[in-house]
């Protein structure tokens, strides 16, 4: 594998987290900031898939390499599958995560429908050691925004990570988002001042963040 510098900062390496994250200082990063597959075999209406979304080999490795990487008394966030939560929450403790919050972001229309009508999207709040209480906590339901999925088939919109950023993560901390798709959290860190570190598993979606990124900081 290519060499890699222990502490990379404001870039976005291409390939399997699982793999990477290893390679990394540990206690490196400030806050990590991640949306990875939910276990759930998503496909959208054209097709699109989410790799590593028919399987949980990549979650407890992937949840050990974050707990190691995250400072001591500091904080993460990831989004999850509601259906696979026992999985999660599972990995999440094993690593060392101690759950300290639930976020749900609710949704003007309703992305699928089986039994109910699904109109959000979850993420637990996770600690590592005892992080302090933010000076100006936010609260645990977010309005989302539709972001048309153009970039990615579970884009997240930027107006509900850049208030987890900024509550979350110190001036100049640096923000880590393993599963980093296309981007989104990588421009949420730079509008607010903060340095990022994005690994993305599939070519086009590292094209898409690297591209994202770069035009964020041209404008």
């Amino acid at each position: 594998m290519r060499p890699l510098p222990s502490r990379p900062r404001n870039t976005v390496l291409h390939g399997d987290c699982t793999r990477i994250m290893p390679r990394l200082a540990p206690a490196s990063v400030d806050f990590i900031l991640t949306d990875p597959p939910y276990l759930c075999r998503y496909q959208d209406r054209s097709g699109r898939r989410v790799a590593n979304d028919d399987n949980a080999r990549w979650l407890k490795p992937a949840s050990a390499e974050m707990f190691r990487l995250l400072k001591p008394d500091s904080l993460a966030i990831s989004f999850y599958g509601w259906h696979q939560a026992d999985l999660f929450i599972a990995a999440w403790r094993e690593a060392g995560f101690r759950l300290a919050g639930h976020l749900v972001f609710a949704k003007p229309y309703a992305s699928s429908t089986r039994f109910l009508e699904h109109r959000h999207e979850q993420a637990y709040l996770l600690a590592k050691g005892d992080p302090a209480v933010p000076p100006a906590p936010i609260g645990d339901v977010l309005d989302w925004r539709y972001t048309g999925n153009r970039l990615h088939p579970t884009e997240k919109p930027l107006s509900i990570l850049e208030p987890l950023i900024r509550t979350f993560c110190p001036a100049g901390g640096l923000v880590l988002d393993p599963f980093c798709g296309s981007g989104s959290t990588l421009v949420a860190a730079t509008k607010h001042g903060r340095d990022f570190l994005g690994i993305e598993l599939e070519y086009r979606h590292w094209r898409t963040a690297r591209s994202q990124v770069a035009e964020d900081r041209a404008a």
